[in-house]
């Protein structure tokens, strides 16, 4: 089955949920002009997510997706945390910054029945996840409305899995996609593959339909995607550039720029994988490290870095998400790329 019929949308494109750089403005667009919009819920507090779904539902009676993590929150290392700050203590000393007045933060929460809660008086159309899927309990609260239900797959077997676990359809994430891996069944990251090496390994191994992400930019890339098994694809970096995003005016210089072309997968910012544009702290403490505190406790510590070197202009100390091929970007309304991305090359 292909992307539209199943989720009764227009063009085979999924706007890709990216906490951070989107809010509602983004989804409404891509959903008005007939591909899949995506709202990132794993930043939002239960307040501000009522909001944006509100904003969405006033602005459009088409399809929508919310976006949940559906990692489990790690106890807080007072010697781990210590490692870490010890790590950054340099970068502390070049800004006058005192560690000690930095205070441990929860960082992003996964999906709960709180959230279920306010979900169910919008009825999403699409629920995705990742890093797997939620309790089998929060999962049938979801079903009360008959959402479809997708979540993302880095490996063979992770697909495997989430089929057996009834979702909709698999998000075969290859290796080139920016932001944060989906990886969820083990912390290996020599299992992780590119996309157009996993999406046709996943599209015979399992009977859902299969969406691929990761370094497709344009409808040349689409129509790829497609002829190796793909059903429809998620596109977040060629999205960045777009008015209704949120981008930072540091990160949308980066994209911008010579230095996007090269990324890396980093822990810094968060504690789990994801891929970024190389920055200096990338560069000086090595993408990842054992020193940062697990998902997402390591966002607290570099927190202070990033506000202060993004007061001067610099990307230094932030996450600059970012997939291996951001030739897609542009300073178009999202409407117009979505359209762009959907044409038969």
């Amino acid at each position: 089955m292909k992307l539209p019929q199943l989720l009764g949308i227009d063009l085979p494109i999924i706007q890709a949920p990216m906490a951070g750089v989107q809010g509602s403005a983004l989804a409404v667009a891509v959903s008005n002009a007939g591909g899949l919009g995506s709202l990132p819920c794993a930043m939002l507090g239960l307040g501000a997510m009522r909001e944006e779904l509100a904003k969405i539902k006033a602005q459009t009676g088409k399809p929508f997706n919310v976006n949940f993590f559906c990692h489990t929150p790690p106890a807080p290392d007072a010697k781990r945390e210590a490692v870490w700050r010890a790590a950054l203590s340099p970068f502390y000393k070049k800004y006058g910054i005192d560690p000690g007045s930095i205070p441990a933060a929860p960082g992003r929460a996964p999906f709960s029945a709180e959230a279920a809660d306010v979900l169910a008086e919008f009825k999403p159309a699409v629920v995705s996840f990742h890093f797997g899927l939620p309790s089998k309990e929060l999962l049938a609260r979801l079903r009360a409305w008959r959402p479809k239900v997708i979540s993302s797959a880095t490996t063979v077997e992770e697909a495997l899995w989430l089929e057996a676990h009834g979702v909709d359809a698999v998000i075969a994430q290859g290796l080139e996609a920016g932001g944060h891996r989906g990886i969820f069944l083990s912390n290996d990251l020599s299992t992780q593959v590119g996309t157009f090496a996993l999406l046709p390994q996943i599209a015979r191994a399992v009977k859902l339909p299969v969406i691929a992400a990761g370094g497709i930019a344009d409808a040349q890339g689409v129509a790829a995607a497609m002829a190796l098994g793909a059903a429809g694809v998620q596109i977040g970096t060629a999205y960045m550039l777009c008015p209704e995003a949120t981008t930072s005016a540091v990160h949308r210089a980066a994209l911008k720029s010579e230095a996007a072309r090269h990324t890396a997968l980093t822990n810094l910012f968060t504690g789990r994988p994801a891929r970024g544009i190389m920055n200096h702290v990338m560069k000086e403490l090595g993408p990842i490290s054992s020193a940062a505190p697990e998902f997402p406790l390591a966002t607290s510590a570099i927190g202070p870095l990033r506000a202060r070197a993004e007061s001067e202009g610099s990307g230094d100390f932030s996450p600059l998400w970012c997939g291996q091929n951001a030739s897609g970007c542009k300073e178009v309304p999202a409407a117009q790329l979505t359209l762009e991305l959907a044409a038969n090359p």
